[in-house]
């Protein structure tokens, strides 16, 4: 098998694990009588230990390849969603959270690097909206998947079969079946300077603020979707459906990305994705029915999926020669700092005024950061 449909299989496997966790933890969490503000907290776990390791992560992988980096991932985000089937307690929840979120973070910038370093530079951009492919897949998958295990077997059997999904990938990298990406040579093995001299160029800074944007924008949603439709009395299952609009919109709107990069340049896409993204969360808190819900998640999907592909394609150039893991290693140290605040600003503030304030004000977010990329653009 080539190497890239091999990286994407077993990306997307993991991915269901992580994904459907974050569901399945979120709701347990809340029918164990936790509060707002300790799902918060739980999901700033899953992003915690990445903001603190990202870079000498994506140094490691620059220097050792993505096979290890991978292999090790694959392990930590199996015995993590496989805990709370052993142990289904709420402080369990928190292991699983921590070991989960980084295990994945090795295999996100392990992937990100490979489709990077594989590709000519006019292949990049569909080849990243293949792994962008894969993730709305997963994404999909995950979250139907995970509330009708819980309706069905109940949430220890649901954590069981979020680990089996990280079997068929361990195999693979145990057994070596993908071959090792790495394309530096000797003479660029020298030790790299300091991580923040990435932000002295101007077009990184803007990459790294507006994917910022966009991620948290992704992970309140995650978080903020599920705690919605618990209160609103939606089944497991209906929020799954919910969510699996949000999957099929990024699948679209992906699927659609090899046409796309032929007609609309990254800055002004970027823009109007926050923009469509924005109003989308504006409209969240007005609504309790399900159908409607979908409507609104497919329209954020449409949103948030639209623009990675091509923001990841300018990070991947835009990256000193040598550095590009390192690079997507502080895009993932920025955006889970945010993560890990992000949650429990919000889990506080749904705890003290409600869910509404919480989706106005990822709206808000989205929408200043459209006018900010879109002054940025014309300037």
């Amino acid at each position: 098998m080539r190497p890239l449909p091999l990286i994407i299989i077993l990306l997307v496997l993991n991915h269901v694990a992580f994904n459907g966790s974050r569901i399945a933890v979120a709701l347990f969490a809340i029918k164990q009588g936790a509060s707002t503000l300790t799902v918060g907290s739980l999901m700033a776990m899953y992003a915690l230990l990445p903001a603190l390791t990202s870079v000498a992560a994506g140094r490691w992988i620059d220097r050792s390849g993505i096979t290890r980096p991978m292999l090790i991932g694959t392990i930590g985000v199996g015995l993590g969603t496989l805990l709370p089937f052993l142990m289904p307690q709420l402080a369990t929840l928190y292991v699983t959270s921590v070991l989960v979120g980084l295990s994945f973070m090795l295999l996100n910038v392990s992937v990100y690097h490979a489709v990077g370093e594989m590709s000519a530079p006019e292949e990049r951009t569909v080849n990243f909206s293949y792994v962008a492919l894969g993730f709305s897949t997963s994404t999909f998958v995950a979250p139907m998947l995970t509330g009708i295990s819980i309706d069905a077997l109940g949430y220890r059997a649901c954590f069981l079969i979020l680990a089996l999904f990280t079997v068929l990938p361990l195999l693979a990298l145990w057994g070596r079946l993908l071959p090792e990406i790495t394309l530096r040579e000797k003479h660029d093995l020298t030790p790299p300077g300091p991580v923040f001299d990435l932000l002295r160029e101007p077009e990184l800074r803007r990459l790294f603020i507006a994917m910022a944007i966009l991620t948290v924008g992704w992970d309140i949603y995650n978080f903020a979707i599920p705690v919605y439709g618990a209160q609103i009395g939606l089944t497991p299952s209906q929020i799954g459906i919910v969510m699996g609009a949000f999957a099929a919109a990024t699948f679209a709107v992906r699927l659609a990305m090899p046409f796309i990069v032929n007609r609309i340049q990254p800055w002004p896409l970027l823009v109007a994705s926050l923009l469509v993204a924005g109003l989308a969360y504006l409209a969240v808190p007005f609504t309790d029915s399900v159908g409607v819900l979908m409507a609104i998640t497919f329209l954020l999907g449409l949103g948030l999926g639209a623009p990675q592909p091509m923001v990841l394609t300018l990070l991947h150039q835009s990256a000193p020669e040598g550095r590009a893991a390192e690079a997507l290693g502080l895009r993932t140290t920025l955006i889970n700092t945010s993560q890990t605040v992000m949650p429990l600003v919000f889990g506080a503030m749904g705890a003290a005024l409600g869910i509404a304030p919480l989706f106005w004000g990822m709206a808000a977010a989205m929408l200043g950061g459209s006018l900010f990329s879109r002054s940025k653009h014309k300037s």
